[in-house]
């Protein structure tokens, strides 16, 4: 096992991988990031999924049936991506059972087209969760005004879930709650809450890259100062609401019952500034328990030189509100920049789902 990457988990941050192919499961790579990167949950999205299609060699008998049945190409792609998720769920079997459900755990997503559809991502989320059939797999639902009443109604559901897309502190707030309810709902209607887990997905990298835009516009000293700290301080707040909400008497009364905590879970740590530490959303938000999903080449800079000096959120809470304070200070609006975000990923999502169906779309004419 790599050491970095050893001690990340040892200090209570679960190490997810967002990257996910039928060649990856099948060649052994994903076994080796288990055994030897302390992998223990994958995360997924359309991008991922589109690149991985086009190889014939590894989809292309099924692409073929597909066709000959044909299936339209939304329902070739529900088919498709969960049968590669239920197979990486089997490879975490063990981390899920060691874990009692926290890790082993693997997310595919609702269509992002309907991130303004309530009912559409309701109904898609069972459907999803069915189809992949394996206890440990995550549904994936965004954190839009109308994601928020499907996350609390899948919640009730038993269906744990991924929510994904989340920049401000005031939305999570709502992801916490539309959890929190789903879970008082489960148990109203005699379900067993203890085998129901969700993780909040707070985006981090995005939130410099846009900061960083307006205080370089600004361009005065302290401004500048200022870049690169957005981001880290951002979500540092975020996992002191995580604290507060999930250590209050509301939760308390649930968790007597079985109920398990939404954790905090960082995602979009590549840096996209090349001046910045490449391991930096990694190393900068090490407490217990988050969650950091990673592409390739951000677990691999940590395997390498990433370096964990214990909980590097819980002491530097009044540095992140004062960052976050001087950063309004100099004319930025939080609140303006995490809508412009949520809006923007929305679009980005959307624009990956679309790249998806046309990639299917041209595979399934070659198979």
């Amino acid at each position: 096992m790599n050491q970095n990457l050893q001690a990340l988990q040892d200090a209570g941050v679960s190490i997810w991988l967002d990257d996910l192919s039928r060649q990856m499961i099948r060649s052994g790579e994903l076994s080796s990031y288990i055994t030897d990167k302390a992998v223990t949950g994958v995360t997924t999205n359309p991008s991922i999924f589109a690149a991985a299609f086009q190889d014939l060699s590894q989809y292309g008998a099924e692409l073929s049936q597909l066709k000959a049945d044909s299936v339209d190409v939304e329902e070739a792609i529900r088919r498709l991506t969960s049968r590669d998720v239920a197979e990486a769920c089997r490879l975490f079997t063990d981390a899920y059972a060691t874990s009692a459900g926290y890790d082993g755990r693997v997310s595919i997503e609702v269509a992002p087209t309907l991130a303004m559809d309530t009912a559409a991502t309701i109904e898609q989320a069972a459907a999803l969760h069915e189809l992949v059939g394996e206890p440990n797999v995550l549904i994936k639902i965004p954190a839009t005004q109308a994601g928020i009443p499907a996350i609390r109604a899948t919640v009730a559901a038993g269906i744990s879930v991924n929510v994904t897309l989340i920049f401000s502190i005031d939305r999570y707030h709502e992801v916490m709650d539309a959890y929190i309810a789903g879970l008082e709902d489960a148990l109203a209607a005699g379900r067993d809450i203890s085998t129901i887990h969700s993780v909040a997905s707070f985006f981090v990298s995005r939130v410099d890259s846009e900061i960083d835009k307006r205080l370089n516009d600004i361009g005065t000293p302290a401004a500048l100062a200022l870049r690169g700290r957005s981001a880290v301080a951002n979500a540092r707040l975020a996992f002191k609401a995580y604290e507060e909400v999930f250590g209050s008497a509301r939760f308390t009364a649930l968790a007597a019952k079985g109920a398990n905590v939404q954790r905090p879970l960082w995602a979009s740590t590549s840096v996209k500034n090349p001046d910045y530490d490449d391991t930096m959303y990694v190393a900068q938000l090490v407490a217990r328990p988050t969650v950091n999903t990673m592409p390739a080449n951000t677990l691999a800079a940590f395997a390498d030189h990433g370096i964990v000096s214990g909980d590097t959120i819980t002491p530097n809470l009044d540095d992140a509100a004062q960052v976050l304070d001087e950063v309004q200070a100099q004319g930025i609006d939080l609140a303006e920049v995490c809508d412009k975000l949520e809006h923007e990923g929305v679009d980005k999502f959307v624009v990956s789902w679309t790249g998806l169906v046309e990639g299917v779309t041209v595979a399934l004419a070659r198979a």
